[in-house]
């Protein structure tokens, strides 16, 4: 078999495992809510227990990730990151199923982390054992690397042209052709057969949005700048956290263990920080959650998610950053009508904007988060809105010093880079 026959082979089984496997984790946790807990979901699982199970049940959830978690090296988005970027391809598929495990524990049981992380993480891991089985060169590997990796985020999000934007920008960091098309073929495939599977349409709903005046973009580039600075609280609260347990290094699994503790103290009075965030931007997106409430919240998204991922417990921060977001453009939303710049009728949009502003202050990637968020409301009026707000929102968190999540893992590993017209440029972290 040539070297192109094996790359194209590879891609195939790249995209469809990748997408299988998201069908199975995603249908497995569905189940586990129905049968232990009679819900359909994760926050009417944890609403359905009394108070000292929401308490119980996550730190039984964190100590068994934790235990999983102890048996393996640690491992992340940040290692596929290399992977692609850097040509280190020695992702460990026992590793990587591991914190899948660890994962699907955490997420089982309520702690506050999201599903994204997991997949993406498999997709780009399966990539590269394809590749190494298959015999490919290394560039090809890298390649099937950050295919799986699109395959993962289409699969979560059921939104092809994000995944592809994020292995783009966050990734690859450069469009290059030899990623860009295996890339767009994958997610095609992991998307195709994920709706074929879950079904189509996106996950949020469809959306109407008008914009009611020019002079209302303005509102909308302010709400860029709100985005930037709730990312960066996100970021700084999760780093306090992280710095706790580095001066306090607790083993596992007593250190997961302690973040569902955490969570469980929380759900006692606000259930709905259980999981990833999706139910209650549901409720906030259709208007049904007042504001007190949607603040209060995000207050304690914002804490269980730093406190589940510091403490150890493998898990993505994209939906619950989503959330937070989408509070923040609820809480302007309240605020504009003050202005004359629109009407309270406008919630649900400036959520929508909200969401993409504070992922792209987060991730430092605003394209990927304004194509996330139009795929994820199907909604095109709204893109103007989406590209003003997570351009200033992405241009405020650089300003202010704050990098993005995934390259803060990198720094904390003694790696870093930045992107410029030439590409990518290594640069070393003391």
């Amino acid at each position: 078999m040539t070297e192109r026959a094996r790359s194209l082979s590879g891609l195939f089984l790249v995209a469809i495992g990748a997408a299988l496997f998201a069908v199975a984790f995603r249908s497995s946790l569905a189940l586990v809510y129905r049968v232990a807990y009679g819900a359909q979901d994760v926050v009417g699982a944890m609403t359905g227990l009394p108070a000292w199970m929401r308490v119980i049940v996550p730190v039984g959830g964190g100590l068994i990730a934790g235990l999983i978690a102890s048996l393996r090296p640690t491992q992340g988005v940040s290692n596929v990151m290399e992977a692609v970027a850097l040509g280190k391809v020695h992702l460990s598929f026992r590793t990587t199923l591991s914190r899948v495990a660890a994962s699907w524990s955490a997420i089982a049981t309520g702690l506050s982390i999201g599903r994204e992380g997991p997949l993406i993480e498999f997709g780009g891991t399966l990539g590269a054992t394809v590749g190494r089985v298959m015999g490919t060169s290394l560039d090809r590997t890298r390649v099937l690397v950050a295919a799986g990796t699109a395959a993962g985020f289409a699969a979560a999000y059921n939104t092809p042209f994000a995944a592809v934007l994020f292995v783009l920008e966050t990734i690859v960091g450069i469009a290059a052709l030899e990623a860009m098309l295996p890339t767009m073929a994958a997610a095609v495939m992991a998307t195709a057969l994920t709706r074929a599977v879950v079904g189509g349409g996106p996950i949020y709903g469809q959306r109407s949005f008008v914009l009611q005046s020019p002079a209302e973009l303005a509102s909308f580039a302010v709400l860029g700048l709100l985005a930037a600075l709730a990312a960066l609280g996100f970021k700084s609260t999760l780093a306090l956290f992280e710095h706790w347990f580095v001066r306090h290094p607790i083993p596992q699994p007593a250190r997961a263990t302690l973040g569902g503790l955490l969570v469980g103290a929380i759900a006692v009075w606000v259930p709905d920080v259980a999981g990833n965030g999706y139910e209650p931007l549901n409720l906030i997106l259709d208007q049904r959650l007042l504001l007190s409430a949607a603040m209060v919240l995000a207050v304690g998204k914002v804490l269980a998610t730093s406190g589940s991922v510091a403490s150890g417990v493998p898990g993505g921060i994209f939906t619950p950053v989503l959330l937070v977001g989408g509070v923040t453009g609820l809480l302007w939303a309240h605020v504009v009508p003050l202005l004359g710049l629109s009407s309270a009728t406008n919630a649900g949009s400036y959520a929508l904007v909200g969401m993409a502003a504070t992922t792209a202050a987060s991730i430092h990637a605003p394209l990927t988060a304004a194509v996330l968020v139009f795929e994820l409301s199907v909604d095109y009026p709204i893109v103007l809105p989406l590209l003003l707000a997570t351009v200033v929102a992405t241009s405020l968190s650089r300003g202010l010093g704050s990098k993005s999540v995934y390259e803060a893992e990198l720094n904390r590993k003694g790696l870093g880079w930045e992107l410029t017209l030439e590409g990518r440029r290594l640069t070393s972290i003391e």
